[in-house]
């Protein structure tokens, strides 16, 4: 058996009315300390944004997944945040917030590839 690190991952919620409190998994954000891994994949359902808000800005929600994927990727034109290293970019992207994207609870587990975890959760708890 391959040797497995600790993990962290939260989902990203699409939260369209902050007053109605109404929200969907559209992203995963993982974090390995051991690997210095941080990564952020996301996937945005029309449909559902739609139903929760059909005058919803969907251009402006992929543009805020996209940051977060960028601040993830790391690089200047994500912005100071991206300049940290990997854990302080996480930290930096789970805090709670009262925006259209917010993070959830972070969850811990075990995995061989983050990266591979990474894909597994999007397919598992977003898709």
């Amino acid at each position: 058996m391959s040797e497995r690190d600790v993990f962290e991952y939260a989902l990203l919620r699409v939260v369209p009315r902050i007053e109605r409190g109404e929200c969907f998994n559209a992203g995963v954000l993982v974090y390995c300390r051991a690997k210095s891994f941080v990564a952020a994949r996301t996937y945005l359902d029309e449909g559902k944004l739609r139903a929760l808000d059909p005058e919803a800005d969907v251009a402006g929600v992929r543009a805020a997944l996209r940051a977060v994927e960028g601040v993830c990727a790391g690089g200047k034109a994500a912005g100071q945040a991206a300049l940290d290293d990997a854990g302080r970019r996480f930290r930096w992207l789970i805090a709670p917030r009262s925006t259209v994207v917010q993070p959830g609870p972070v969850h811990t587990g075990l995995t061989a590839d983050p990266g591979a975890e990474t894909e597994r959760l999007l397919a598992l708890l977003v898709r």
